[in-house]
């Protein structure tokens, strides 16, 4: 505050008044304000969350189930990966369950109960080729990530877990 009026007030005018001087004066002389300019709060998104990290340059994974909010389980899998291994582990798959929600909250993301990661690898048990997805079964997780790893002779689940 400065001589007890907020700073707040004149920093938007000044803000404004640039804005208008830059302006040709058809461009805000009869047009209407547009809400759209500024973005949708995001949907807070209700759920048990889990996640797997996967490294596959040291084939090496981590998992996390039961957080309250996605980003948890998304940093705690990573974190579990990153402690068997220094590098290369990201987030493979997100899930969460609706056990206590029965609405859609919008925010396009599925509630979906289990998530699996299937590995393939050589004979050195270098990956060649991994998956990971979600599903509403364990069973519906573990054929969807085994058919995304796209060698379902040689690709195993290596992990799968549910909330």
């Amino acid at each position: 505050m400065l001589s007890g009026r907020p700073v707040f007030r004149n920093t938007v005018f000044a803000a404004l008044a640039a804005i208008c001087a830059v302006l040709p004066p058809a461009a805000y002389a009869a047009d209407p304000i547009v809400q759209e300019q500024f973005p949708e709060p995001p949907v807070t998104q209700h759920g048990i969350w889990g996640a797997i990290a996967f490294s596959p340059v040291h084939n090496k994974y981590g998992f996390f189930w039961g957080a309250d909010k996605r980003e948890q389980a998304e940093d705690i899998a990573i974190k579990h990966c990153k402690n068997l291994t220094d590098s290369g582990c990201r987030l493979a798959i997100t899930f969460r369950n609706h056990r206590h929600w029965t609405d859609d909250d919008k925010s396009g993301f599925p509630y979906e109960h289990c998530a699996a990661l299937s590995v393939a690898e050589d004979k050195d048990r270098r990956v060649t080729h991994w998956g990971a997805a979600s599903g509403v079964t364990r069973k519906d997780a573990e054929e969807a990530a085994t058919k995304t790893c796209g060698d379902s002779n040689q690709c195993k689940v290596r992990e799968w877990v549910c909330t």
